[in-house]
């Protein structure tokens, strides 16, 4: 059987990592409850999403 290999370096990890710790806390943070606070960490979890939608429109694309 073939091996698939993944170009990912640990390094990448730690960015998202703390990406997503910085995200939680910031969305948990502006949070006005707790359900707001749970979306909050959803949101932190995708955060790669709302910065790529944020960098398209500022693309204009």
């Amino acid at each position: 059987m073939n091996a698939k290999y993944h170009n990912s370096t640990p390094a990448s990890g730690a960015v998202y990592g703390l990406g997503l710790i910085g995200a939680a806390i910031y969305f948990i943070s502006h949070a006005t409850g707790f359900w707001m606070g749970v979306l909050g960490f959803l949101k932190a979890i995708v955060w790669p999403v709302f910065l790529v939608m944020k960098a398209f429109e500022q693309l204009g694309a």
